[in-house]
């Protein structure tokens, strides 16, 4: 099991550690609730050291890029970020990533899920056919999420560049907590607003960036946050988890992510999506909340008032902001529509629930 740069930080600070996607990583510290609620009222810092990064160089890095990827990378400048996938051969995704391009035309990144290091890799190698330059440093990099409507006010003392008019997916490079080649971008998996914060692992920066963090922070009630808590912030913004709401077998139009699935240039199996996109499809995935008294989970079965199945659950939680339940799930295009009154078994039980719109805050 591998560790990030924080692992013994976590255990000294007496995080329920669990291994997630080959890692050691903290899942809880003082308890999902608290560290939630501490995300969405103020701040609290994530270690998200396992993502993956990979660096994509020369002439025809954005073409590469353009082929492997659902979105148009060809509209980003430089410090600009997007959300995109990798979608696969068979109507599924291999991944889904951001995209950050450091020198247009030249220079890009891209944050992988740690779980698909070795998949993507493999992939987007499979597709370089004009022997882009590529470097895999997820190894070297180090990064932390401070996330939260107070975060970047916290953050702003660390540093010099202009964080605090950072507009939603954009990203600056510079000095950071006496660190240099730090990128700070104003992207994040909560919803609360915040910074994601990477550097190169090396030289005790790791070390200097957590501290420097948790001293501006700490006085103002900021906290480490573990997984458990950023699953729970992330559900109740919609944001899809691969390996749960989408992955290999899911298509991103029946994800709802046709708005990063665009056609106006060629990418792997466009024509599938296309035709979704024009056709529809066979399910949707929707938000759930429940009526009756229970917490749908991953895999739960869906059914109709008829007994019928119509799909299945994908993600689910007893929501701490809102105090329900609440879940996404596939369900058939029949019943997907808002207001729909849909069951989900537990332990051969149906219960109520309606399809809601998401986000659910």
């Amino acid at each position: 099991m591998k560790n990030t740069p924080f692992t013994q930080k976590h255990i000294d600070l007496g995080a329920k550690m669990a291994p997630f996607a080959g890692y050691n990583m903290p899942i809880s510290y003082s308890g999902i609730n608290e560290e939630h609620n501490c995300v969405r009222n103020n701040a609290g810092v994530f270690d998200v050291s396992h993502m993956g990064e990979f660096m994509l160089k020369g002439p025809d890095a954005l073409d590469l890029i353009q082929r492997v990827t659902s979105n148009d990378a060809s509209k980003l400048t430089d410090g600009k970020a997007q959300y995109s996938c990798l979608p696969n051969n068979d109507g599924g995704i291999v991944d889904d990533l951001l995209v950050y391009c450091i020198e247009q035309n030249k220079t890009y990144m891209l944050v992988v899920n740690a779980s698909n290091i070795d998949k993507d890799w493999a992939w987007i190698s499979s597709h370089n056919t004009k022997n882009v330059e590529m470097h895999n440093i997820s190894d070297k990099t180090g990064l932390l999420a401070v996330q939260g409507p107070k975060a970047v006010e916290y953050m702003q003392q660390l540093t010099d560049m202009d964080i605090t008019n950072l507009k939603y997916y954009t990203f600056a490079k510079g000095k950071f907590a006496g660190v240099d080649n730090v990128l700070v971008s104003a992207t994040g998996y909560t919803g609360a607003g915040g910074v994601e914060i990477y550097f190169e692992d090396k030289d005790g920066n790791a070390d200097k960036i957590w501290n420097e963090i948790f001293r501006v922070g700490t006085p103002n009630g900021l906290k480490p946050i573990g997984l458990a808590a950023r699953d729970t912030l992330r559900l109740e913004k919609g944001f899809c988890l691969y390996g749960n709401d989408i992955d290999d077998t899911t298509s991103p139009m029946e994800a709802g992510l046709g708005w990063i699935t665009k056609f106006t240039k060629d990418f792997t199996n466009r024509a599938t999506f296309e035709k979704q996109k024009n056709e529809g499809t066979a399910r949707k995935l929707v938000g759930i909340e429940m009526v009756d008294k229970g917490i749908p989970r991953h895999g739960y079965v869906m059914q109709d008032a008829g007994g019928n199945d119509i799909g299945v659950v994908t993600s689910g939680t007893q929501s701490p902001s809102l105090g329900k339940a609440i879940g996404m799930a596939y369900v058939t295009t029949a019943n997907a529509a808002e207001g729909s009154e849909v069951f989900v078994m537990v332990r051969d039980r149906a219960l109520k629930a309606k399809v809601v719109k998401i986000p659910f805050l």
